[in-house]
């Protein structure tokens, strides 16, 4: 049975809970009286239906990780797994054959071995799919009833319901605190491990990158682990042109929408700018190297510029900056249109005129929204891939010519992860490092849009 057949189980259980604990407490309310009951009844309910849910759903889960491992045991403890290899990649390719052709994924094995696993798979899955819908039940079976035995005049369900609602939220709250911990120390064992091979003043400042996933591992070549042109490349690419282009348009944009178009205009102008939000970048990425970078290069010839490239930082830079205008624009947009309209009043009722008003009263007022968006796109911008990869090469550059190709550290770190390398080469674990960089980076510019915030949202409140 499908995790999914089991999860729609559990919530039918709860439902059918919450109804006779509703209909429960619906009788002991007319016998009693309304004035006797702690809790409405469907606090009752509710009560009922967490105890049943809850139990099953953590058991659904905790199952969910432990069935296979238990049913891989279970094979390999069958007399038709003894002259499977002792460890390795081969015996975990002849059991992922078994298995799929036991739960009807493959029409057949491509290794003699497996065929004999076929049956001990099916007969181990059955039984633990039993085991697992068993428990399951008996677990939403107890705690239905325990919980509905509770039910009585007196009894404080809501003051039960609610804390186990305010449980449920601090722990959805703490999975992004916890998966960000998660990512955070990983990337830190590994770049701790990369600076165990490679010098991390070299990495830092150096002015080459050419890592040689096939060199020795044991002595790796650090002058050509110089992080500096891959660096270069993301900020003059995301944070310059891309700025350049998005600042500007999405602002502009923004402060028209809300102080000069028509409410007819602006209905049908701000969803077709925020569309643009919508749309794949790899569809960017194909527009940047089929359209825009020839065009650049057009535009260079005729210039009289001598063989310059089809791929380009600039041409990245360009259509990166428009997909993140959205970002920007709306972002901006909210702000202006949530500052009170006393303030405009009060400074068109001064004398001051329309665009006066706008330079000087309602974009300092909006600002921390303004800023917000920004960091926003930059953060947006810095952590794109395809259209580099498509428009601007994966060559590292380090040059202030627009018209060169370039890289970007998201670039590298997907070069460096998707090969044959092994995890413990330097020139893969150099991901890990550039991916730590990249963090305190995008972390360094939340805390400085949070005191840019801080500081002008003290200032006009």
């Amino acid at each position: 049975m499908s995790l999914t057949i089991l999860l729609l189980l559990a919530l039918g259980l709860g439902l059918a809970g919450w109804l006779a604990a509703r209909a429960r407490a619906w009788t002991l309310r007319r016998a009693s009286g309304a004035s006797a009951m702690a809790s409405l009844p469907s606090y009752h309910g509710w009560y009922v239906a967490l105890w049943i849910v809850v139990p099953m759903v953590f058991f659904i889960a905790l199952w969910s990780v432990l069935g296979p491992h238990l049913v891989s045991q279970h094979v390999l403890a069958s007399p038709a797994a003894a002259d499977l290899p002792a460890f390795g990649f081969k015996r975990e390719s002849i059991m992922a054959e078994a298995r799929a052709a036991a739960i009807g994924a493959a029409p057949g094995v491509f290794n003699e071995e497996a065929r004999a696993l076929i049956e001990p798979y099916r007969e181990a899955i059955g039984r633990y799919q039993f085991i697992g819908i068993a428990v399951t039940l008996v677990l939403g079976f107890l705690g239905g009833v325990w919980a509905f035995l509770r039910i009585k005049p007196d009894f404080t369900a809501r003051t039960r319901v609610e804390r186990t609602i305010m449980v449920i939220l601090l722990l959805a709250s703490l999975v992004a605190i916890l998966t960000t911990l998660g990512i955070f120390a990983s990337l830190v064992f590994e770049t701790i491990r990369f600076f165990g091979m490679v010098n991390p003043i070299d990495f830092l400042f150096g002015t080459h990158w050419g890592p040689d996933p096939m060199s020795s591992p044991d002595n790796p070549d650090s002058s050509r682990y110089g992080a500096i042109p891959l660096f270069w490349g993301t900020i003059y690419i995301g944070a310059i042109i891309a700025m350049v282009v998005a600042i500007p348009l999405g602002l502009m944009s923004a402060i028209y929408l809300t102080q000069y178009a028509d409410p007819r205009v602006r209905a049908w102008v701000k969803p077709a700018l925020e569309i643009l939000a919508g749309v794949p970048t790899v569809v960017y990425g194909y527009f940047a190297a089929l359209t825009v970078a020839p065009a650049i290069r057009d535009v260079a010839l005729a210039a009289g510029m001598s063989n310059p490239s089809s791929e380009s930082a600039l041409a990245a830079g360009l259509v990166m900056g428009v997909m993140i205008i959205p970002f920007v624009s709306s972002m901006a947009d909210d702000s202006i249109a949530a500052v009170p309209q006393a303030m405009r009043d009060g400074s068109l009722a001064m004398g001051a005129t329309t665009s006066e008003t706008i330079r000087r009263v309602l974009v300092p007022a909006a600002l921390p929204g303004i800023v917000a968006g920004v960091m926003l796109a930059i953060s947006r911008a810095i952590g794109e891939t395809m259209i580099v990869v498509m428009a601007a090469s994966t060559a590292a550059n380090l040059s202030g010519n627009p018209l060169e190709a370039m890289t970007t550290v998201t670039v590298q770190i997907v070069a460096m992860l998707t090969g044959e390398g092994s995890f413990d080469h330097p020139a893969t674990l150099s991901a890990f490092a550039l991916g730590f960089v990249l963090f305190l980076v995008t972390l360094g510019l939340n805390f400085i849009a949070l005191r840019v915030v801080k500081r002008f949202r003290e200032a006009y409140e």
